[in-house]
């Protein structure tokens, strides 16, 4: 049985090493889109770089004789997810999407919602002049013209444009939550921007802003491929894919 995960996230590591464990699977490859310098890799064989669209997808999984497809790639990478659903029905193969479940608020949080990278920058008139920008390297344009002080933290340096007033720290998760509280202090930060990527890795930062009583903008999870049966852990999708 020949399995390709579109991955890049903790999630798709954790299953790439369930299901190379696993002698039911003859072959597990795991594709990753490239855009980490030097990404953690995980078991089986790993292949880098996109596919072309649609179509190169299809070719790769026809030319490479593919049971099933796992789309376990970010929660924000939503063109590859609709690509996987495209390919997948033109392919005639199985697919079943590995999706972290998205963060929710809690007592005694402070967030504002929005749909995209540009409504974030629009909503942070008015909440705060240092702002803790945790989106990631790409789409920082977005913040570009904004007159507050941002600090940019992402796994490689941002591409250009970046915000005017800004310092970079290039950090990679899991973090912790007395990191996340003492980075607030040091910093005097009083507003964070992030994504709703969910998990466990990131999340300390949402407590550490709760407690510190800073405003959190959002940035919600953009539409997901109708159809595709989903699964919320590693090992929930071990068990759907081999059980066939």
């Amino acid at each position: 049985m020949h399995i390709l995960i579109l991955g890049g996230t903790t999630e798709a590591r954790a299953l790439a090493g369930l299901l190379h464990a696993d002698r039911r699977v003859t072959r597990l490859t795991s594709s990753l889109a490239g855009r980490v310098a030097s990404p953690r890799l995980p078991a089986g064989e790993v292949r880098i770089g996109g596919f072309g669209g649609v179509e190169g997808l299809v070719e790769w999984v026809r030319e490479h004789a593919v049971d099933a497809v796992i789309d376990a790639t970010h929660p924000f990478a939503e063109r590859i997810s609709f690509n996987a659903a495209r390919a997948a029905a033109t392919a005639h193969v199985p697919l079943l999407a590995l999706r972290r479940p998205g963060w929710v608020p809690v007592e005694g949080d402070d967030w504002r919602e929005v749909a995209s990278l540009e409504d974030a920058a629009r909503a942070l008139t008015g909440l705060g002049d240092r702002v803790f920008l945790t989106t990631g390297r790409m789409g920082l344009a977005a913040f570009a013209a904004r007159p507050e002080w941002f600090l940019v933290r992402s796994v490689d340096a941002p591409e250009a444009p970046v915000p005017a007033r800004a310092e970079i720290l290039l950090d990679r998760g899991p973090f912790t939550l007395d990191g996340e509280r003492e980075l607030l202090a040091r910093h005097r930060i009083d507003v964070l921007v992030t994504k709703d990527s969910g998990g466990a890795a990131t999340a300390p930062k949402l407590t550490a802003a709760r407690e510190a009583g800073v405003p959190v903008v959002v940035v919600r999870r953009p539409p997901v491929p109708e159809g595709v049966p989903v699964a919320t852990t590693p090992e929930e999708a071990a068990a759907l894919v081999l059980r066939g």
